[in-house]
């Protein structure tokens, strides 16, 4: 199985402030970005992993960690753009296009579930795409002005998060699609969504947080010294 691995850090994380951008934020001894690629370093039989970074933060913060980084097999590193949709793109370019699967994942989501991360490349390979997910877990209200206006039946309503697993033969279909109509997505799947592509879901693991603020960072680190005992 061979996997082109994308890995997202161009972000700035002002949500979760600080002189430090997120995904190099500490995190229990270790970055979030340090975790995110050690972990992604185990999945598939063959891999390359291309890592997208704020070209500022590329002469700013990631010299110190790239020994580390480079240790876990990381292949190349480029520019992020200034949307999500922009910095998968230019990682995407920078990939082998004789790998059969992209793999896309935010660096602010260190704890994701092995398990599952193989399990969504199975699935990928099968089915088109594949992303880890979780259950809504509460009750969904829509407002308007900061009045309820409805509440949303949540069955059947998931949160998504990534890893998210594409077949590039489809993804460059997609993408063709989303460039001629003009569409816009917060994340990789919606890609295929718009070109009508199906998509497998892929229970996720609690622990697979994405870091947004102190109060997520707490909790990760929480993870982390969990998984050092």
């Amino acid at each position: 199985m061979k996997v082109s691995i994308l890995l997202l850090a161009a972000g700035q994380g002002t949500r979760l402030g600080g002189p430090v951008p997120k995904a190099f934020v500490d995190c229990a001894g270790t970055s979030l970005i340090e975790r995110s690629l050690q972990r992604l370093s185990r999945l598939g039989q063959e891999r390359e992993i291309i890592l997208a970074v704020n070209p500022e933060h590329r002469e700013s913060h990631l010299p110190r960690l790239l020994d580390q980084l480079r240790s876990y097999g990381l292949n190349q590193i480029v520019d992020g753009g200034e949307t999500r949709l922009e910095s998968m793109r230019n990682a995407l370019a920078a990939s082998d296009p004789e790998f059969p699967l992209v793999l896309v994942h935010d660096a602010a989501r260190p704890f994701f579930s092995l398990t599952a991360a193989e399990e969504a490349l199975e699935k990928a390979t099968e089915v088109g795409a594949a992303l880890l997910a979780a259950p809504a877990p509460d009750t969904l209200k829509r407002a308007k002005a900061q009045r309820i206006s409805e509440t949303i039946d949540r069955t059947n309503v998931w949160l998504a998060q990534t890893p998210q697993v594409m077949r590039r033969d489809l993804l460059d279909e997609a993408l063709a699609k989303a460039t001629a109509d003009g569409f816009q997505c917060t994340d990789d799947v919606s890609l295929f969504e718009h070109a009508g592509f199906p998509v497998a879901l892929v229970a996720s693991s609690p622990e697979n947080l994405k870091v947004t603020n102190a109060e997520d960072l707490a909790l990760a680190e929480l993870i982390a010294h969990k998984k050092l005992t």
